[in-house]
């Protein structure tokens, strides 16, 4: 079964408003393979992509921008984890988790999906990821259907 892979921005791609992460490119590239769907989950992206990709063209050289074209927007009011389809294996990487959003992932058994990204303090951590890529842990949908 195919993995969604869902991205925010700042914080994750972006170490700042002016630098991309280290190893963003090669994240990317490995986060839109084709064994993932992979969507923008951040407040640059509310049901139209074309602002999260005019966001990072701001930071980020051509050849990386040509990674962006496939991902998906997403849309949501609240809480992040309204655009999340949680009948499908996912992963989610989000540098901030909001109360709300971890009881979502709590009550829907799929907490471990929430890959937290640190570059504050593992600048690397992209790189990290590249290496090793996260796997999804089925949720209580996928397991129930």
């Amino acid at each position: 079964m195919q993995t969604n892979v869902y991205l925010d921005i700042d914080g994750v791609l972006l170490a700042n408003d002016l630098n991309a992460a280290n190893f963003v490119h090669e994240f990317l590239q490995k986060a839109t393979a084709p064994e993932y769907t992979t969507y923008w989950l951040t407040t640059h992206c509310k049901g139209d992509a074309s602002t999260a990709v005019k966001r990072l063209s701001l930071v980020f050289p051509t050849e990386t921008m040509t990674l962006l074209k496939d991902i998906k927007p997403t849309n949501w009011d609240t809480s992040k984890t309204e655009a999340i389809d949680f009948s499908k294996p996912f992963l989610w990487f989000d540098d901030d988790l909001f109360h709300e959003e971890k009881q979502a992932l709590i009550e829907h058994d799929c907490l471990d999906n929430w890959i937290g990204v640190d570059l504050s303090k593992d600048p690397e951590q992209l790189g990290n990821f590249v290496n090793s890529f996260p796997i999804a842990v089925p949720n209580k949908l996928i397991g129930d259907s």
